[in-house]
């Protein structure tokens, strides 16, 4: 009786698959005890995040070397933008300086990327 039972169950969740359409990756991050409130520094966080993403989304020419650069562009700026909410929000004395580092570093190859574009049309 029991293999019967579980014979039916079996050909009931098969039948109910069979049509079904696999289920999207979705990635999520589990909210962890302090996450029920977002906190300013999360919502400056993802918003800068969301600019990052949307200004790499690029429409590639083809060109490996001038759609590398035309994405190295906002991911850098997304450096920049991430480093200045540490700035804001930031305690630690070691990761604020290396906030500023960050800052002076991708701000310099920025403009280099940015002269190189204007060079390679």
């Amino acid at each position: 009786m029991i293999r019967a039972v579980a014979a039916a169950v079996g050909v009931v969740i098969s039948a109910g698959m069979a049509g079904a359409q696999p289920m999207p990756q979705v990635h999520t991050m589990v909210p962890g005890p302090a996450a029920t409130a977002v906190s300013p520094s999360t919502q400056a966080y993802q918003a800068a995040a969301g600019r990052m993403h949307a200004d790499m989304a690029l429409k590639y020419s083809g060109d490996a070397d001038r759609d590398f650069v035309r994405g190295m562009v906002p991911h850098h700026q997304g450096a920049i933008d991430m480093a200045r909410i540490e700035l804001q929000y930031g305690t630690d004395p070691t990761l604020r300086k290396l906030a500023e580092d960050v800052i002076l570093a991708q701000e310099k190859e920025i403009a280099f990327m940015n002269d190189w574009l204007a060079k390679h049309p």
